[in-house]
């Protein structure tokens, strides 16, 4: 099944577009499902009609749902959250530990475990998501290394050193300080679900992010950093769309002087992002409904597929040159200042401004030091020695 994940800074149009590149689809052929896992929904809204936590048929071949992550994160945390709520009853206000008992990025990685379950009714081809804002979908790209993390360094000894103090723990008056074995079957859930949504994620045959952005200096700067976030993480951007161009009537007169800004970030998108770009026009007024987004499709995607590869690529990947181990990751728009690497046992731990990434190197390479890395031409090489 290919998946589109709709990503953008809030207000940019995201949702729009991510209804109109399902329509296209549809109209292609595909049978399409479009899933909104933005905790503030608004595919109803697009749509104008209601769109909620039911799938409904909202046009010929796509069907349409509004993810409640409240409840999917019940589905899988809720064991885990009475525990830790015990743990905090006495010290903590019931609507703080409410909020606390819910790590950044769990929320929406949760959420995207809809796609599992879509794909598991054989029904679809293709699933369009509309996602968070950038802020909430970088959040959730960090989660699965530090879930994993804790559960391949401290799952297994915590879980036996539980099991060992249990009983004294039930006879000092302590028994709640102490994890019971439903609180770790649940971790394991969790940890195979997040896994799970992980692989579809960085699966580049089939998953590629579609960014969203319009041509003002802000949101252009911001979309710049998610798309090296993104190559960060393992996840293919096969596509930028360029939302609210102004077309030639309205940049004349008063708003000429705005016209020639929106012309410069325009040029910039052109440099920033070496995948294709498509263009949709400022309409004068918001297009709502099927037909008004199925024409918003053809004026993006023309006679295109919206569903195709616009691009193919692997942003990160590991190559031989002159008899070395050489690990690239694509990282356009940051400076060599912005990057640190270093490495820690069998992982490599790439930071970039305030991301970071934990990379598990091949055998091949584990122990072997770094002989150098350097950023050329938009590309961080880390060489390994012999």
């Amino acid at each position: 099944m290919r998946v589109l994940l709709h990503m953008g800074k809030g207000g940019v149009g995201k949702t729009s577009l991510a209804v109109a590149t399902a329509l296209g689809a549809a109209q292609h052929g595909h049978r399409v499902f479009l899933v909104s896992t933005d905790s503030a929904h608004s595919l109803g809204d697009a749509l104008g009609r209601e769109v909620g936590p039911i799938p409904v048929e909202v046009a010929d071949g796509v069907v349409a749902q509004e993810v409640s992550a409240l409840i999917e994160l019940d589905r899988s945390w809720s064991e885990i959250q009475e525990w830790l709520h015990e743990l905090l009853r006495d010290d903590t206000d019931e609507l703080v530990a409410e909020e606390l008992l819910v790590f950044p990025g769990l929320e929406e990685l949760i959420a995207l475990r809809k796609l599992s379950e879509i794909e598991a009714m054989g029904e679809f081809d293709v699933c369009v998501v509309d996602c968070a804002p950038t802020g909430s979908t970088l959040r959730l790209l960090r989660f699965p290394d530090v879930l994993r993390l804790f559960m391949e360094n401290f799952f297994d000894f915590k879980r036996r050193a539980a099991r060992a103090i249990r009983p004294l723990a039930n006879r000092v008056g302590a028994g709640r300080l102490v994890a019971p074995d439903s609180v770790f079957e649940a971790f394991e859930r969790l940890y195979r679900d997040v896994e799970g949504i992980r692989q579809v994620l960085l699966d580049g045959d089939r998953t590629s992010a579609r960014l969203v952005v319009n041509p003002a200096r802000v949101i252009v700067a911001e979309t710049r950093r998610s798309y090296s976030y993104l190559n960060l993480y393992g996840i293919v951007t096969d596509a930028v769309l360029v939302n609210r161009v102004w077309p030639p009537a309205a940049t004349r007169g008063y708003f000429a002087p705005w016209a020639e800004r929106q012309k410069r970030e325009l040029e910039e998108i052109e440099r920033s992002f070496p995948v294709p770009r498509f263009y949709a026009p400022l309409y004068p007024s918001e297009p709502i409904g099927v037909e008004a987004l199925c024409e918003l499709s053809k004026q993006v995607y023309g006679e295109r597929d919206p569903a195709q590869h616009f691009t193919r690529s692997r942003p990160i990947r590991l190559t031989r040159r002159d008899g070395q181990t050489q690990l690239e990751i694509d990282l356009p728009n940051v400076a060599k200042d912005e990057i640190d690497v270093t490495v820690h046992g069998d992982q490599l731990l790439v930071r970039v401004r305030d991301a970071q990434r934990q990379i598990a190197l091949p055998a091949s390479v584990v122990g072997c030091a770094v002989a150098g890395a350097r950023l050329e031409a938009g590309v961080l090489e880390v060489v390994f020695e012999s």
